[in-house]
């Protein structure tokens, strides 16, 4: 049903009820009222139609800015030449986040008539909505290349305000405003019900749109102070969205469901996420909350939540060596090509089990599916949950399939796992997991390096943190002496390091984990004149590992951040131009290759099926299955006033005819009521 027809049929159908109502009422009555009477029923159903064409037709939907701020879901974007280096890595970060919770992509700009374009200002800053003045800046200035301080700020050109900025925020903050600095009150204005709608989301301390306690503070004293002491702390947080700022995004534009995000299960419901067991291995898997020889508990609570916490296990102990256990995830159909699936693994069982993660993809005629083996992980840690990353390279249809394969030696459990995450995004290179992490608060040196890691280019790194209290984590990166020194391009260019403490939500989407990205500039000179990120056995100083090896370890850079931590380094010297160049956010499959869309409709598939994305304006949207019909806000409003018009035209006879008729009946039966009505009454007494 097209959209202006939905509002002409509830007219009617209210309207034929009010119209009977009234009816009744003055005719099975029994009484006999003049046509002024009867008419006052008419009004009655005139002023009915009044609010209902008000409210459907005249009175526009108030979003945070008005719906004509909106953009599109695709974004057109251009990261201008003053842009630091690193920021534009944190940048294209920040996208990724963007699709992996929301539905709202982003595309380098070809000649759209509104864009952003992300430049080097002074702060981090944004206009409010799209206000349609062709290049629209947006500026994250020195300082503001953190991934949820980009969020923030597109956030604000997607058209919201502060959360502090929130009609009803005195309800639950307040502004201290002789702490605030001279001329920066402005920032604390409140808007009204008329200029911006909360979307009918309660008050979000946790928002990344919240302004901190001490913003604009002229002392050491907090200008902001919520009613609930407890969230002081909390607000200003700058790790990622939070559960309500992606509920208003995705209300605002009509998101239902994110663009690279696949599955999440953390087996916590009996369907266990339409998973199935295969018919042709030795054993199951099966979904407990406890196994006696570890785990004890799920990793999704950690035994917290009672009656819940569930996770699958297959018990080596009881099955043969060599014998297997198979899982496959349901059908998953992907549009960008390359995925990244994440879990928790717990051996309890023995070093020589192992599980092998396989995909079964679907292409052509083949309805089975084609095994195709991606990772063997062996050698798996005994006695505690582990953290693995398994990259995939797939473009039709497909599984991914668990199969658990019982080893040489004594078991007396078996292998876990829970919390998967499979979603279109890459996967960080290492991981880092420090185990009873909070012991570490308590030594009077409080200071952990990593193991060595290796980047995709062959540089050898190394991570430092400093830990004097849970708020107060250092994290800093070093490059040390490697093996691939020599054949290695010195002082190092261009290598982004990305080091995210992980937040361990079970579900990928609600996580909120707390990055930071540095950016190795070779021509970055220290003090004493020499280069930052030259080679580490010229600038470097000695160090030994715990085995007594002794190599050179660079200076780090980092910062101390308010635990598992996710490591990539990568060469994003392709930034280090004027415009970047465009990156597919999507690789369809050969479906698209027979689904044509019109009027520069995008194809894209979705669960299996070729489907359209319509390209939309201010006022203007292409609909149909192939983008084929216009629409307008104009010509919606022509179309449903005239046709609710001619209902109400209709409507109108049909009442006047039916007063006519009653009036006419009850003129033939004159008196006839009033006489029943006084012997009724003569009875009574």
């Amino acid at each position: 049903m097209d959209s202006w027809y939905l509002p002409s049929f509830l007219f009617v159908a209210a309207l034929l009820l009010v119209s009977g109502l009234v009816r009744k009422q003055y005719v099975d009555g029994g009484l006999d009222r003049d046509i002024f009477d009867i008419n006052e029923g008419l009004w009655i159903i005139l002023l009915f139609y009044f609010i209902l064409f008000f409210h459907l037709f005249v009175q526009e939907r108030n979003s945070i800015v008005g719906e004509g701020y909106r953009w599109p879901h695709t974004i057109p974007y251009v990261l201008d030449d003053s842009l630091e280096m690193n920021a534009r890595g944190v940048i294209l970060e920040a996208f990724e986040r963007y699709r992996l919770k929301t539905c709202i992509d982003f595309k380098p700009w070809s000649g759209e008539a509104n864009y952003i374009s992300v430049f080097k200002g002074s702060g981090c800053w944004s206009s409010v909505g799209n206000q349609h003045v062709g290049k629209q800046n947006l500026s994250i200035g020195h300082n503001c290349d953190r991934t949820a301080t980009v969020q923030h700020e597109f956030l604000h050109a997607l058209g919201f305000f502060h959360e502090q900025s929130r009609s009803d925020r005195d309800d639950y903050v307040s502004i201290i405003w002789d702490r605030i600095t001279p001329g920066k009150e402005n920032n604390f204005k409140a808007y009204t019900d008329e200029e911006t709608d909360s979307l009918n989301v309660p008050y979000d301390y946790n928002s990344v749109m919240h302004y901190s306690k001490t913003a604009f503070q002229i002392g050491s004293e907090p200008t902001i102070v919520t009613r609930i002491s407890d969230f002081m702390d909390v607000i200003g947080q700058r790790l990622d969205f939070s559960d309500h700022d992606l509920l208003k995004l995705n209300r605002l534009y009509n998101c239902s469901s994110s663009l690279s995000f696949m599955d999440s299960c953390d087996f916590e419901l009996e369907n266990v996420c339409g998973m199935i067991q295969s018919s042709e291995d030795s054993a199951d898997w099966q979904r407990v909350s406890q196994v006696p020889e570890g785990p004890e508990s799920d990793h999704s609570n950690m035994g917290q939540c009672k009656g819940s916490g569930f996770f699958m296990h297959f018990s080596s102990s009881s099955v043969n060596v060599g014998d297997t256990a198979v899982l496959e995830s349901r059908k998953l159909y992907p549009k960008r090509g390359f995925q990244c699936l994440q879990f928790f693994l717990y051996n309890s069982g023995h070093e020589n089990d192992q599980l092998d993660i396989y995909i079964r993809e679907y292409s052509g005629d083949n309805v089975n599916g084609i095994l195709i083996l991606v990772e063997e992980i062996k050698d798996i840690p005994l006695g505690s949950w582990q953290l693995y990353h398994v990259t995939l390279k797939v473009t039709n249809k497909f599984r991914v399939v668990f199969r658990g394969v019982r080893g040489a030696g004594d078991s007396l459990g078996g292998l876990s796992i829970d919390d998967i995450n499979l979603s279109e995004t890459q996967c960080p290179h290492h991981t880092w997991h420090i185990r009873n992490f909070t012991q570490y608060l308590s030594d009077p040196n409080g200071a952990l390096f990593s193991p060595p890691f290796y980047s995709s280019k062959g540089y050898a790194f190394q991570i430092y943190m400093t830990l004097t209290n849970l708020t107060k984590i250092g994290i800093y990166f070093h490059l040390i002496s490697g093996a691939n020194d020599d054949q290695l391009q010195w002082p190092c260019p261009w290598q982004q390091a990305t080091m995210t403490i992980l937040d361990q939500n079970p579900d990928i989407r609600q996580r909120m984990s707390n990055g930071r990205s540095i950016t190795t500039d070779p021509s970055l000179t220290s003090d004493d004149g020499t280069y930052f990120w030259d080679r580490p056995s010229k600038v470097g100083t000695e160090a030994f590992f715990p085995n007594g090896t002794q190599f050179k370890r660079s200076r780090g850079y980092g910062s101390r951040n308010d635990v598992y931590i996710l490591l990539t380094v990568e060469d994003i010297s392709h930034l280090n131009s004027t415009q970047d160049e465009p990156v597919p956010t999507s690789s369809v499959s050969d479906l698209c290759a027979f689904f044509r869309c019109e009027n520069d409709g995008i194809c894209l598939v979705r669960n299996g099926n070729a489907e359209c994305r319509c390209p939309s304006g201010e006022d203007w949207w292409y609909m149909g299955k192939r983008c084929e019909k216009r629409g307008s806000r104009r010509d919606t409003i022509v179309i449903a006033t005239s046709s609710t018009a001619a209902v109400f035209a209709l409507m109108l006879v049909i009442t006047l005819v039916s007063v006519y008729c009653t009036r006419k009946k009850y003129r033939k039966e004159p008196g006839s009521h009033t006489a029943n009505t006084t012997l009724e009454n003569q009875y009574a007494l």
